[in-house]
């Protein structure tokens, strides 16, 4: 019997922790060859935001696994890697049986999950204040935005069609509420 893609999700998470390893790597390689000092040197006032700001990337990526299984994100999750990584169709399933979740955050973002992410990672730059962290934000605002994201607006137009297209002209992609939502125009018969 071949393995599922929740057997093989265990794999998912050692390509994450290698991403997420390289873009801190990366970012502090980048830090060092600027000769950038490791801590800004941030005021307490200033620091204390970046508390409040992990704290609301939290929130959001509670939010987002209290409205999302997380077996179904693993599946997702992994599916769209292998579909990024080997070139595998768009359109093709893969296994993947999660319907279109437009509840919860992804009632006001696309993407909530990566936007709680890069709220959370902005928030420990600024609590810190290491200048490798500001840099690890910005390569993963890179990833997400020039990469990744691009990649599943593809997929789930290939996956979910019309459905897709009228949920993102309505839902910003990844910055809550700045795009102005479209109240819903209902023909009658």
């Amino acid at each position: 019997m071949a393995e599922t893609n929740v057997e093989r999700a265990p794999i998912i998470f050692l390509v994450i922790a290698v991403l997420v390893g390289g873009v801190f790597a990366l970012s502090f390689l980048v830090s060092t060859i600027l000769g950038l000092p490791f801590s800004l040197g941030l005021p307490i006032e200033v620091r204390l935001i970046g508390g409040a700001l992990i704290l609301a990337g939290l929130v959001m990526t509670g939010w987002v696994f209290r409205c999302r299984k997380p077996t179904d994100m693993m599946v997702s999750t992994y599916v769209t890697f292998v579909k990024l990584f080997r070139g595998t169709p768009v359109a093709e399933r893969a296994g993947r049986t999660e319907p279109l979740v437009l509840g919860g955050p992804q009632k006001y973002v696309r993407n909530p999950l990566y936007f709680g992410i890069v709220v959370m990672v902005l928030g420990w730059a600024v609590l810190t204040g290491n200048s490798f962290v500001f840099i690890a934000t910005v390569f993963l605002l890179l990833w997400f935005g020039l990469v990744l994201i691009p990649f599943e607006e593809r997929e789930m137009q290939a996956l979910f069609g019309e459905e897709w297209k009228r949920y993102s002209e309505m839902t910003p992609v990844l910055i809550p509420f700045t795009k102005r939502r479209r109240k819903r125009v209902v023909a009658a018969s």
